[in-house]
């Protein structure tokens, strides 16, 4: 976490992110007083590209004032998860309530059923899937403007089939019915009214090439990763920039009596 830094590096990082500073963050240094929010208020989010391989991109001090619990599924759908989820946010006042949640699907519900019969959940089912985990999550207490659906990213075919070779199997996905996908999880969104990154959309406007987004034609690879960020993390800000504070900037820590400072309200 941010407390883990230099004294004079504002900078902080979770994982082990490789860039020197998070795409569409502020530049280190013109942070002002870094609000790090009350320490139950969790971040928590369901992706398999952004902390694939443990590397998330580097985070502003307000990013990493913000537990990560990391619910990372790899291969999951949209039907184990709805099952799974209430074992993971359950309902009642818990005081480690999230203040952002977001469900990343998609690309593994959009395997073509003939090739990929187990990961693969029809399109209507997938819609409803990602419905009902917004409508558990709001009967948890966790309101609709805490969350994010984001929709799955392009799929590069060349590279995913050669994936699909060594692996002794055939091509298993397409891009065109990934974007069926996708387009469905921005439908649930806006009929849902929260909150959507259209990775799909996204990564292809103005038809730009978006192989580098992906490490083997699927998954992000690290340039994915801070494309995704920069898109994402605006849409966390705003929902954690608010939240009231639980220990003192660096800075305002008392020297003679630290205990002042780190056992009171935080004001000292």
């Amino acid at each position: 976490m941010a407390g883990s830094q230099p004294a004079g590096d504002r900078r902080a990082t979770v994982g082990s992110g490789t860039s020197p500073t998070s795409a569409g963050g502020p530049a280190p240094g013109r942070w002002p007083r870094p609000a790090y929010p009350a320490w139950p208020r969790l971040l928590a989010g369901w992706q398999y590209g952004v902390v694939r391989g443990g590397k998330w991109p580097q985070l502003s001090p307000l990013a990493a004032g913000v537990a990560l619990r990391g619910l990372h599924h790899p291969g999951y759908n949209t039907r184990w998860a709805k099952i799974i989820l209430p074992r993971l946010i359950s309902k009642g006042n818990s005081p480690d309530s999230p203040v952002a949640v977001t469900i990343f699907f998609g690309a593994n519900d959009s395997a073509l059923k003939d090739e990929n019969p187990k990961q693969h959940v029809p399109l209507a089912e997938y819609a409803e899937n990602l419905s009902s985990m917004v409508r558990y999550l709001r009967s948890a207490g966790v309101p609709g403007s805490r969350l994010v659906l984001i929709a799955p990213p392009p799929l590069c075919e060349d590279a995913w089939e050669q994936e699909c070779r060594l692996q002794g199997s055939k091509l298993n996905r397409l891009n065109s019915v990934v974007g069926e996908y996708a387009g469905a999880c921005v439908q649930v969104a806006r009929d849902c009214g929260i909150d959507v990154l259209d990775l799909w959309t996204l990564m292809q406007e103005d038809t730009q090439d978006f192989s580098a987004y992906l490490s083997d034609g699927l998954h992000l690879s690290p340039k994915g990763n801070e494309f995704l960020f920069s898109h994402l993390w605006p849409l966390i800000e705003k929902k954690v920039s608010s939240l009231p504070l639980l220990l003192p900037y660096w800075r305002d820590v008392a020297e003679a009596k630290p205990e002042l400072s780190l056992l009171g309200d935080g004001d000292h």
